[in-house]
């Protein structure tokens, strides 16, 4: 299982936040999406907001058309995210909480505590062939509930992970660590296909591509922050590299 491909999704949304502080076309989250496959991109990511802060139903039209690579449509679980997702039937909807207030999404999807409003959207979108992901934090009751709704994937949400190591703080970084890999070794013996991600820097990506449950990591603000500095392609192929060697070494360490 370690010796897997670990796969990457890159998140484009933010390309779209730079394009709509002015308006216009430009920079284009579709280009952005080609230039992600060529440096490597096994996915895009792309989250339709109630409020459409980033993303638009003309990108998500203009993706799902052109991508070579699957689409992950990252939507609340409401009525008009529903019916966008089965118009454009993208590969994957991960569905994620979401709150007009926040910058970013916050945390997991409460799965325990709404699984009777989360149960016809699961089914709905699996009826249609569409994966579902469930955003989740990494704790066994939200694994469990995710299991029981029938989700084909959970995402971990590693942005606690993300904060304990910026803010240098060894003992929570390794309880986040651990919360993380166990959070993915019981969805793993559940059959549910294990992702995760959120706040995933140069830094920070190692520990988790090392574990060796998660198939895939999804990564979006940090890459094109870096756009800026390296460009795109270059971040992307850089961060690349660092999963592959992450993946490479617990290869080597199991089969030791």
């Amino acid at each position: 299982m370690a010796g897997h491909h670990l796969r990457l999704g890159v998140n484009i949304d933010h390309v779209a936040t730079i394009r709509n502080a002015r308006g216009g076309r430009h920079p284009d989250p579709l280009r952005a999406a080609h230039l992600a496959v060529e440096a490597g991109a096994d996915g895009i990511t792309a989250h339709l907001r109630e409020d459409r802060r980033h993303i638009s139903d003309h990108d998500i039209r203009r993706l799902k058309d052109e991508l070579t690579r699957p689409l992950n449509f990252e939507m609340a679980a409401t009525h008009e995210m529903l019916a966008i997702a089965l118009a454009h039937l993208p590969n994957a909807c991960c569905l994620v909480p979401e709150k007009r207030e926040e910058r970013t999404t916050e945390g997991g999807l409460d799965v325990v505590g709404g699984m009777h409003h989360l149960r016809p959207f699961v089914h709905k979108l699996r009826d249609s062939g569409i994966r579902v992901s469930l955003f989740i934090e990494a704790d066994k009751a939200a694994v469990e509930a995710s299991a029981r709704l029938g989700a084909d994937i959970v995402e971990l949400h590693t942005g606690t992970y993300c904060e304990r190591a910026l803010e240098n703080d060894g003992a929570g970084l390794a309880r986040e660590t651990a919360r993380l890999s166990e959070a993915a070794r019981l969805a793993h013996a559940a059959g549910i296909e294990v992702h995760a991600g959120h706040g995933l820097t140069f830094n920070t990506v190692g520990a988790i591509a090392r574990m060796p449950e998660v198939v895939e990591l999804n990564i979006g603000h940090f890459l094109i922050g870096e756009a800026i500095f390296s460009g795109l392609g270059p971040a992307i192929r850089h961060m690349r590299q660092l999963m592959d060697e992450a993946r490479a070494g617990a290869t080597t360490r199991v089969a030791v």
